[in-house]
């Protein structure tokens, strides 16, 4: 003001520094950045194992290989336990974040794993996630329900309740794509893709064994043997197809041929199909493993069936020929019912029509002058 005098810099770096810092930054970035630097955050810890899980996307600094030979970045989806900070489950795809992924990551988490060494499966008590589309769609808030889950979406714009997903997403951007060739560096070119999103898959399937099987900081053990602790019986839907058929929304609609079902390219055979020849059918598949198909009837499960050409397991032509046989004896039982049921209830024979004698063929007579 008018009179006063001009302040030193040395008084008024003073003034400046005995601000609080939280409305410095308050008044100057906004409130958005106060609440992420300042605002107290309340750290919720899950009291046992599949008490709750938390999922969450991330676009992963790696470039692979697309299906149309271009580069392409993938997406990675993963389902992690709140107690143990164990990796119960993910996904890994090229495309924005989908209700479908999400489900693929939730089916691997949920159902028992090929590996022994991974363990964690089961049902939550509660799913946390944002408010993205996928995680608020129908077909994941009717799953939840039909699976006993309570599903709980964070504040808006608040990722604090998701950190620990948060911290392993940065753990694999680090520690595993960082000596992947087609890692994406900050402040250099973009490389060139090598990786096809198979190969990239099983790279991340081993390093979450590895992650799982490490002593982690803050529980100062494995997540591994923080999910099993002293042993106990996770809550399992009924089987495996139950859980396709609430999951799995990647269901097409498909003709049952003689060869089998033709899809994507492929030919999926099960001599289950015998009796399905001829009718539209329901097919469900994994995308990341098309190998085998699980076919429905009316919503109703009917048979695994495999491509012979990319599946260890083989049908073979003896099994082909005994179902054909069990199809067409079958069948042949069917006639003869309903040929028995005619011939019961047909009171009396058809009547016989005689066919009338045919008259004797006419000659022309002829003259023996004719005859010259």
């Amino acid at each position: 003001m008018e009179g006063w005098p001009v302040p030193s810099y040395g008084v008024v770096r003073a003034i400046v520094g005995a601000l609080d810092p939280g409305m410095v930054t308050l008044a100057l970035e906004g409130p958005g950045s106060y609440r992420d630097k300042y605002e107290l955050a309340l750290r919720r810890q899950a009291e046992r194992p599949n008490a709750m899980w938390q999922a969450d996307h991330t676009l992963l600094d790696v470039l692979v290989v697309g299906t149309d030979g271009k580069p392409a970045r993938p997406w990675l989806t993963t389902i992690i336990d709140d107690c143990s900070r164990a990796i119960c489950g993910y996904t890994a795809f090229l495309g924005a974040p989908s209700a479908m992924n999400t489900a693929l990551a939730l089916r691997q988490a949920i159902w028992h794993k090929a590996d022994l060494s991974w363990p964690m499966c089961g049902l939550p008590d509660v799913l946390y996630v944002d408010h993205g589309s996928d995680f608020i769609s129908n077909q994941l808030t009717g799953t939840a329900v039909d699976l006993h889950i309570r599903l709980i979406h964070s504040a808006v714009a608040r990722p604090q309740g998701r950190g620990k997903v948060e911290k392993f997403f940065g753990t694999v951007n680090t520690e595993l794509l960082a000596g992947l060739p087609g890692h994406i560096a900050e402040g250099h070119p973009w490389p060139t893709p090598k990786l096809s999103l198979a190969e990239l898959d099983a790279a991340l399937e081993r390093f979450v064994v590895t992650y799982n099987d490490r002593t982690h900081s803050e529980l100062g053990t494995s997540p591994r043997a923080a999910w099993i602790g002293e042993g106990w019986l996770p809550r399992m839907p009924e089987s495996l197809e139950d859980l396709d058929g609430l999951l799995l929304t990647v269901a097409q609609t498909r003709v049952v041929r003689r060869d089998g079902i033709h899809f994507q390219g492929l030919r999926y055979i099960s001599p289950t199909l015998a009796g399905y020849i001829g009718r539209s059918v329901v097919v469900r598949y994994d995308p990341r493993d098309i190998t085998e198909i699980r076919v429905f009837d009316h919503e109703e499960f009917v048979c695994k069936a495999i491509n012979q050409d990319h599946h260890d397991q083989k049908v073979n032509l003896k099994e082909v020929q005994s179902a054909r046989n069990a199809r067409r004896r079958a069948l042949r039982e069917g006639i003869n019912e309903r040929i028995a049921v005619v011939a019961r209830h047909t009171t009396e024979p058809p009547p016989v029509t005689e066919t009338p004698a045919r008259a004797p063929r006419r000659t022309l007579k002829v003259y023996r002058e004719d005859l010259r």
